[in-house]
């Protein structure tokens, strides 16, 4: 037996989004499965949690993103997006709001990879410096 049928495996934020991947079985979960790893490949160091009822979050210092699947859309909602530039203009849905920035992706829709992952190392910047200036601010005196 491995260790990744023991339950505590099975529970780890990982294990929960590969089984929510499978669980879909369609288009959302590849394109989850596939913006996971474009995730990972823009910075390998990005953690998974699992958070508010089944959504999985994407962290570095931080959230950067979430992942989250409807019925036709697959949406990474960028937690501090509206203060990160977007060139290429992914960011699609919630550019009303003051903090958070979405992408919808439908299905069959191509993904700009290479824009996908500039965003995410932008957004593990961006909360770099927030925790850079905190630590600043604390020797500050």
């Amino acid at each position: 037996m491995t260790t990744d049928s023991t339950p505590e495996a099975k529970d780890t934020p990982s294990h929960m989004i590969d089984a929510k991947i499978r669980e879909l079985g369609d288009w959302r979960g590849e394109t989850l499965a596939r913006v996971r790893n474009l995730i990972h490949a823009a910075h390998p160091q990005v953690t998974e949690e699992w958070k508010w009822r089944g959504v999985p979050v994407f962290e570095h210092d931080g959230i950067l993103c979430t992942g989250e699947t409807y019925k036709t859309v697959v949406k990474l909602t960028f937690a501090r997006g509206a203060s990160l530039d977007d060139p290429s203009k992914l960011f699609n849905s919630s550019l009303d709001g003051n903090t958070r920035r979405a992408i919808d992706i439908r299905e069959g829709e191509a993904i700009d990879e290479e824009a996908l992952k500039a965003l995410v190392r932008s957004a593990v910047a961006l909360n770099g410096s927030g925790r850079a200036k905190k630590g600043k601010k604390g020797n500050s005196e």
